[in-house]
């Protein structure tokens, strides 16, 4: 049998006494049939606040939502594919003290960001809609994050970093605590499972705090987050990592346009608009924390990549993920200080077939337990 059954043995069950057979009876109990139910409707579904039938998945009202979910699934990877032997060689010889400094701290804020949005899908947006078809890619979401928390802990294991000290960082250094600090703050007043989405303020602080979740938090700072290693990427160092992180790239460009898709549908349905002074708080907030973290991270500028840089491409961002909800640009005139920054979601993952090691999947059948 199984090694993992082979460890449960009934003499470790304490001995209890037989229970005493039920007394006949006469009568018999019948149940009672249950009622038909109306069949769902895709008019009956909502965002939030929808009557339909939760565990239905069709007929689809949202059907883009079922796209999104089947596009995830093929952008589908696990860190231990990815050779990661020329970035050890790269980062204990080849990298500059100031390079290292960057590489590290941002890898310390990537591994917190990434368990904090898996957080929030799971426990404050998921559990808030109303349509199967809408939970069912936020549950491939909650699991990308845990995939991207993997890669993050692969990378640190593979370079033999100092793991409670990277770990630590977001605590103990404040331009790093800053942006998790806000986040924690615009997000957990939506954590509740009890939020009344029927009420008109609850409703706009949901839709403000999931606008911060979709266009900031993943759609510009994950998103321009990556950069400073994909700038040494561009240099042929730490190639392995840079990789992995296109993947991640991927997700969080998915992410971004559901999560932005999501809340359009939803100010449409109920009739909301997003506070301007509320949302331009939201912008600066972020900016600021943007600001002193790109400081820190790159106090000494690195060869083609300095933190005004990471600064303006932040602000191009923001202004395009604004237009996509159709608000007004927070940064007016911002240009795009990385043009080659839209080139990493691009990333083709056929070539994995020739240029990293074969992998061996194994089935249900074959696991070992």
């Amino acid at each position: 049998m199984n090694a993992f059954f082979d460890d449960w043995d009934d003499a470790s069950v304490p001995a209890t006494a037989a229970p005493e057979a039920p007394a006949q009876t006469t009568q018999t109990v019948q149940a009672a049939p249950a009622a038909a139910l109306a069949p769902i409707k895709a008019s009956d579904k909502r965002v939030v606040n929808g009557h339909g039938d939760i565990n239905q998945l069709a007929p689809f009202k949202y059907a883009w939502a079922w796209e999104f979910f089947l596009k995830a699934n093929r952008n589908h990877w696990a860190p231990t594919e990815i050779n990661m032997a020329q970035d050890v060689q790269d980062y204990h010889h080849k990298l500059t003290p100031a390079e290292r400094h960057m590489f590290e701290n941002v890898l310390a804020y990537l591994t917190t960001s990434d368990i904090l949005a898996m957080r929030n899908i799971g426990l404050a947006v998921m559990e808030k809609m109303t349509a199967p078809e809408l939970q069912i890619y936020q549950a491939r979401q909650v699991y990308e994050e845990a995939l991207h928390t993997w890669t993050y802990q692969h990378c640190i294991e593979t370079l033999n970093l100092e793991q409670e000290e990277i770990y630590n960082r977001y605590r103990v250094v404040p331009a790093i605590h800053g942006k998790i600090a806000l986040a924690n703050r615009r997000l957990e007043k939506i954590l509740r499972s009890d939020l009344d989405l029927s009420n008109r303020e609850t409703l706009h602080e949901f839709a403000l705090s999931y606008l911060f979740f979709a266009g900031i938090f993943e759609g510009c700072w994950f998103y321009n987050g990556f950069s400073p290693i994909f700038a040494l990427q561009r240099r042929g160092l730490m190639k392995g990592t840079a990789e992995q992180f296109q993947y991640i790239m991927r997700d969080e460009v998915l992410h971004c346009a559901f999560g932005l898709r999501v809340i359009r549908e939803l100010m449409q349905e109920e009739n909301l608009t997003l506070d301007p002074k509320a949302v331009a708080e939201l912008w600066a907030e972020a900016d600021a924390a943007e600001e002193a973290y790109a400081s820190y991270i790159l106090q000494e500028a690195i060869l083609g990549y300095s933190a005004d840089l990471h600064l303006g491409q932040f602000r191009f961002v923001a202004n395009r993920r604004a237009r996509q909800m159709g608000l007004s640009e927070p940064f007016p005139g911002a240009q795009a200080t990385l043009p080659w920054l839209d080139e990493q979601a691009n990333l083709r993952k056929e070539k994995n077939f020739f240029e990293t090691r074969v992998t061996e999947y194994q089935t249900g059948g074959s696991l070992v337990w």
